[in-house]
């Protein structure tokens, strides 16, 4: 059932944005710089370092996106109650496996003394919400998705006293915070939702009812518009992101890199704009590409979650590998605890960005053929 549901064209835009997803979490592991500031902090950060880290915005979005464009597909194909099933079984594992096996890949320990709720934590409880949003009139979902992407930036001033429930509802939902007694929530989930409903929406363009032309000339429409949006908003610089761009005494360059810096965490109107606008017009594009050098993106696309754990523990096990070698430490030398770095690793064995890229690519190469025999013996097997 899951091989006929498959749209080549969204396949292909989730394995691209899988290996982008791959370039952040390489240079979070192996680039010198990554402990010590923010590469999109434009008072210390370079453009290429920058863009390292910006053009991986777009992985987050599109996995809300898609997930809710794959959600209406699959409402045609199995109807709502065996879809409420498997939204349910689908979100609480993703939930899971955010808590356990992606936090291990992340530190290579289980201390859980600080615990990222992180992008699988996100999607899981969008995914359980849209068990109940499969219900709702279509006008309704996109009424409601609408509200949550413009709207929930008004909120962002609302705070509750620390260590309160409310205070810890709020933060799991609408911002960025520390749960106690050991959370770090960075995906609140509230926001998301809003994005994964109108994937939702969006994925009426690939039911019956709309042509691939029609489709191609929405989908193209609405990227326009949320790219205009975004530059008519962020130069208004009033409404739409909690940190407004502004003129850098560093020069135009990085004026130019605070104007597109919008803010991921929590996710704001302008973020989704910025991201969701040139995904839409990737998306209609994709459907006429048929380039045989993209396919190994296919294959990544088609097994998104399996290259997500895998490429973590791939990625860390190579720069622990490294930074024993430049360090001259042995494995019983290392120290696991989370505060001691980002699993083991501190910024004495990193490397400059040129080399980050490198390992970048080798992570990708390595992570096809092992893709490739994992989506075979989905098939098979599963």
């Amino acid at each position: 059932m899951e091989e006929r549901n498959r749209v080549n064209s969204i396949d292909l835009l989730r394995g691209l944005i899988m290996v982008v997803m791959a370039l952040d979490h390489t240079r979070d592991y192996f680039n010198a710089s990554a402990m010590e500031f923010d590469p999109l902090d434009i008072t210390k950060t370079t453009p290429a370092l920058f863009f390292t880290r910006w053009i991986t915005h777009f992985c987050a979005p599109a996995f809300a996106f898609l997930s809710g464009i794959s959600i209406n597909i699959n409402l045609r194909k199995r109807g709502r109650p065996e879809l409420v099933k498997y939204l349910l079984t689908r979100g609480f594992w993703l939930i899971f496996l955010d808590l356990v096996v992606s936090r291990f890949g992340m530190t290579f320990n289980f201390y859980y003394d600080l615990t990222f709720l992180s992008i699988l934590w996100m999607l899981g409880w969008c995914m359980i919400f849209m068990a109940a949003v499969i219900f709702l009139p279509y006008r309704v979902t996109l009424v409601i998705s609408l509200l949550i992407i413009a709207g929930h930036d008004a909120l962002a001033g609302i705070t509750f006293e620390p260590g309160t429930p409310m205070s810890v509802i709020w933060t799991l939902t609408m911002q960025r915070g520390f749960v106690p007694p050991a959370f770090l929530s960075v995906y609140p989930i509230i926001p998301w939702v809003g994005v994964m409903m109108f994937g939702f929406v969006t994925g009426r363009l690939y039911g019956d009812k709309y042509d691939p032309v029609l489709r191609r000339r929405l989908l193209t429409q609405l990227g326009i518009l949320a790219i205009v949006l975004f530059i008519l908003l962020r130069w208004v610089n009033v409404y739409g992101d909690p940190g407004p761009w502004v003129h850098s005494d560093r020069g135009t360059v990085y004026t130019i890199l605070s104007y597109f810096n919008a803010s991921k965490y929590a996710v704001s109107l302008l973020f989704v704009l910025m991201t969701l606008g040139p995904l839409m017009l990737l998306l209609a594009r994709f459907e006429t590409v048929n380039v045989r050098w993209l396919s190994p993106a296919v294959i990544f696309g088609r097994v998104p979650l399996f290259y997500f754990l895998v490429h973590f523990f791939l990625i860390h096990a190579a720069a622990l590998i490294l930074h024993m070698i430049r360090n001259g430490t042995s494995l019983s030398e290392i120290d696991f605890h989370a505060a001691a770095g980002l699993g083991g690793i501190s910024t004495e064995g990193g490397v400059n960005l040129f080399w980050t890229y490198v390992a970048w690519v080798l992570v990708v190469v390595v992570m096809y053929p092992i893709c490739k025999w994992y989506d075979r013996h989905k098939l098979t097997y599963l």
